[in-house]
C-alpha cells in the first residue's frame, strides 16, 4: 500500500464540502495509516468545480468522471453526486482497482445494490456507504452500551428525522423531488439514515408496515439538477409534478423480536435537521436528541430508589472512554456535524491501509435499500411486508 492515498471525488455540492473539509481534516487530527492527497474534484459545470477546487483546496478540477477513475494517480473515488450516478460510477470505479466511499442512499434500487456489492467483491476493493451518523460520538457510546447489555433486551427502538426546507409549496422542482434522480422523497434521503442506526443499534428488520404520503403533487419547474436546496421559484414559472414522498413513516419488527416506529419527514416547520432516538430495553433506556449530539440520556433500571431518572452522559471524554472525540478538543469542549465526516473518513482511510471493509459496507447500504423497498411495498399494498 502506498504511503499516501491520492482521492477523486465526484460531485462537489453540499456533501461535496462536507466530504472535502473530512479529507482535509483526518490528517491533521487521526493516527492515520496512510497520508491523504486532495488529488481531483470532480462535477459537470467547469466554472462550479474549478471553484470549488480553489475553495477546497482540491489540487486538480475535472468534468470527466470517467477519466478520474482510469487515472493511474488516483487510489480512491469519493461518491457525492445525485443518487441516479452512484452505480454506474462506483461499479466503474470497482472495476478499476478503486476504493470506494459512496453517500447514501447507496442506489436508486435494490437490484443497483446488488450489482455494487458485486462489483466490489469481484474487484476485492475496499468499500463503504458515508452514514456519518453512525459516526456521532454518542451514536457510539450507545452502541458500545447496548452491546455491553446496559439496557438488557430491547424492547422497541423509536426514531423520528424531521425537517422542514419543503413546506413552502413555491419551493421548485428539485432533483430531490423527482424519483427518477433520487429513487425516492424523504424515504430515500433522510429514513435511510434512521434505517441504518436501527439495523446498527438494534439489528436486522424482519418485517415492516408503511406508509408514505406527498402533500404537494406540484411544484415549479427549475433547472432542477444544478441549482439545489434553498431556491425561490418564480410565481410565473410552469408546473412539474413531485414524483417522491413527502414524508414517510413504519412500523416494524427486528429479527431479535425488538419493535419498530421509525418517521422521517420533510414538513415538520421549524424542524431543520431533528434527529430524535430512543431504544427502551429490559434494563434500561437510551435517548438522544441530534440537536444536543454531545449528549447521551440513560435510564439504568439496575438500582432503584429515590433518584431514578434518565440522567445525562456528556460524550466528550477523551484516553478512549468516548469514541473518536479524544483526537478533538479536552473535556467538555463540544464538537459538531462535520467531525461525524472526519470520523468516517479517518476509519475509511485505514480500512484502504489494511485492505479490509469497514461498516457501514455496500452489504449494509443493500440490507438498508431492502428496508426502504418493503416499507414502500408495504405502502402501496397496504399490507405488512416480510424484508
Amino acid at each position: 500500500m502506498a504511503s499516501t492515498l491520492r482521492v477523486g471525488m465526484i460531485g462537489y455540492r453540499f456533501m461535496g464540502k462536507a466530504h472535502s473539509n473530512a479529507w482535509r481534516q483526518a490528517p491533521h487530527f487521526f493516527p492515520l495509516q496512510a497520508g491523504v492527497e486532495m488529488h481531483t474534484i470532480c462535477g459537470r459545470d467547469p466554472a462550479g468545480v474549478e471553484a470549488a477546487r480553489a475553495q477546497f483546496g482540491w489540487e486538480h478540477a475535472s468534468t470527466n468522471w470517467r477519466e478520474v477513475i482510469s487515472s493511474p494517480h488516483i487510489d480512491i473515488i469519493d461518491i457525492n453526486t445525485p443518487n441516479d450516478s452512484h452505480a454506474e460510477i462506483a461499479i466503474a470505479a470497482a472495476q478499476a482497482g478503486k476504493h470506494v466511499l459512496c453517500e447514501k442512499p447507496l442506489a436508486l434500487t435494490v437490484k443497483q445494490c446488488e450489482q455494487m456489492v458485486a462489483a466490489a467483491k469481484k474487484a476485492g476493493v475496499v468499500n463503504m456507504v458515508c452514514h456519518n451518523y453512525r459516526r456521532i460520538p454518542a451514536i457510539a457510546q450507545a452502541k458500545k452500551m447496548i452491546e455491553e447489555g446496559s439496557i438488557g433486551q430491547v424492547f422497541h427502538f423509536h426514531a423520528r428525522y424531521a425537517q422542514d426546507w419543503i413546506v413552502d409549496p413555491q419551493f421548485p422542482l428539485v432533483w430531490r423531488l423527482q424519483k427518477g434522480v433520487s429513487g425516492s422523497g424523504a424515504h430515500g434521503d433522510i429514513n435511510a439514515h434512521i434505517i441504518d442506526l436501527g439495523r446498527h443499534l438494534v439489528g436486522e428488520f424482519a418485517e415492516v408496515s408503511g406508509l408514505m404520503h406527498t402533500f404537494i403533487k406540484q411544484r415549479p419547474l427549475v433547472d432542477a439538477r444544478g441549482k439545489g436546496q434553498g431556491l425561490t421559484a418564480k410565481s410565473n414559472q410552469k408546473m412539474g409534478k413531485v414524483t417522491v414522498d413527502d414524508a414517510a413513516m413504519f412500523m416494524g419488527r427486528f429479527k431479535n423480536g425488538a419493535l419498530a416506529n421509525l418517521e422521517a419527514t420533510r414538513f415538520a416547520l421549524g424542524r431543520k435537521n431533528h434527529i430524535e432516538i430512543e431504544i427502551n430495553g429490559s434494563q434500561g433506556s437510551l435517548h438522544f436528541d441530534f440537536e444536543d449530539m454531545n449528549r447521551l440520556k440513560f435510564f439504568d433500571n439496575t438500582n432503584p430508589g429515590d433518584r431514578q431518572g434518565f440522567r445525562d452522559i456528556l460524550v466528550t471524554q477523551p484516553n478512549g472512554i468516548h469514541p473518536y472525540v479524544g483526537q478533538w478538543w479536552p473535556p467538555g469542549h463540544i464538537i459538531g456535524y462535520e467531525h461525524t465526516f472526519v470520523h468516517t473518513v479517518a476509519d475509511f482511510v485505514n480500512a484502504c491501509v489494511s485492505g479490509k471493509s469497514i461498516h457501514p459496507t455496500f452489504e449494509d447500504g443493500l440490507k438498508n435499500q431492502r428496508v426502504m423497498a418493503a416499507v414502500q411495498q408495504s405502502a402501496q399494498t397496504r399490507r405488512w411486508v416480510k424484508v
